[in-house]
């Protein structure tokens, strides 16, 4: 399970380091082999190989003639990239992602339980504070029904 978020540097090539903590999972649950794609918020979406493979069998099970799934998949699986992770704990975002997110400098890797968002920093700050205003707020409560605390 990820969880937390993780403020980060993206170096002159556009690799991150994975914080610590992650790193002997990812080894050992999927050999260090990720899948990274767009999300429409305009956030990176990374997967540990597995977890990819689950959203792939998902998404083939899709109608062909919705126009909307069809939209989906080829949003979803047309930016999807495969990413390893070295053995320095470093993973390279693809730089067309990059471009697409808005990423330059600082990053917010935010764990969400089977997979990470990336998002610029700036991004990640003023869309978090959209969330958390009073009637956004009351809105996630709503949606989270009993976990809401």
């Amino acid at each position: 399970m990820f969880r937390g978020n993780h403020s980060i540097n993206l170096d002159g090539k556009g690799r991150f380091s994975m914080p610590t903590k992650y790193r002997e999972e990812i080894r050992e649950n999927c050999d260090g082999r990720l899948v990274v794609t767009a999300d429409r918020d305009k956030c990176l979406l990374l997967y540990p190989l597995p977890e990819w493979e689950e959203v792939e069998r998902k998404l083939t099970k899709l109608p062909t003639f919705n126009k909307q799934a069809t939209a989906f998949k080829r949003f979803t699986i047309g930016y999807a990239c495969e990413c390893d992770m070295d053995a320095h704990g470093k993973v390279l975002l693809p730089d067309t992602l990059r471009k697409f997110a808005n990423m330059e400098k600082r990053i917010v890797l935010s764990g969400q339980m089977n997979k990470f968002e990336i998002w610029d920093e700036d991004a990640w700050e003023a869309t978090r504070d959209i969330w958390l205003d009073e009637k956004g707020f009351d809105e996630l409560k709503e949606v989270a029904g009993d976990l809401a605390i």
